[in-house]
């Protein structure tokens, strides 16, 4: 591969970890030409970019992003995919669900909700990380939970009062 090559990838690498949110590494060798194929059709359903990267230029395109990354570097060896996603845990989902059906791909690191995460055995955490939308539903589920009790303790105890009005004026 030409220098001007490698500075394309290297630049066009850097340009996806800057435009995703969220980016998981893989370990990709062994899946065949049609697994391949699969997973990346999943991956477009899913609104996953995913990439194969020479794992060189991938950490070269980190430095270039920022020093934030460096403890992921240890973990890129063999075959790399790369996953790119805006959501944190659809890039998981997917590994977790394709894996199980071809023992590949296992994952490396992920960079999720400014967290990193190293080894396969993080995938299961990465699976049940929530989404930014899903945290602020629950705050406010939890924040109108108490006031929906008050409003609830309120109208019951109205018509209690309003019961026994009512039977003492019969009276």
């Amino acid at each position: 591969m030409k220098k001007t090559d490698k500075s394309i990838v290297i630049n066009d690498i850097a340009a996806s970890v800057k435009e995703y949110s969220h980016f998981y590494v893989a370990e990709a060798s062994g899946l065949s030409a049609e697994k391949s194929s699969n997973l990346r059709r999943e991956c477009f359903k899913r609104e996953i970019k995913m990439v194969m990267v020479k794992n060189t230029l991938l950490i070269k395109a980190l430095e270039q992003v920022g020093s934030e990354y460096e403890s992921m570097f240890s973990t890129f060896k063999g075959t790399t995919a790369v996953f790119f996603s805006n959501t944190g845990n659809v890039p998981a989902k997917l590994i977790k669900e394709f894996s199980k059906a071809n023992k590949m791909p296992l994952l490396k690191s992920a960079y999720v909700e400014e967290c990193i995460y190293l080894g396969e055995n993080q995938l299961e955490a990465l699976c049940n990380v929530k989404t930014k939308n899903e945290l602020i539903g629950d705050v406010i589920g939890l924040l109108q939970s108490p006031m929906k009790n008050v409003i609830s303790g309120l109208q019951s105890g109205g018509n209690t009062i309003h019961g026994i009005l009512k039977t003492l004026g019969d009276k």
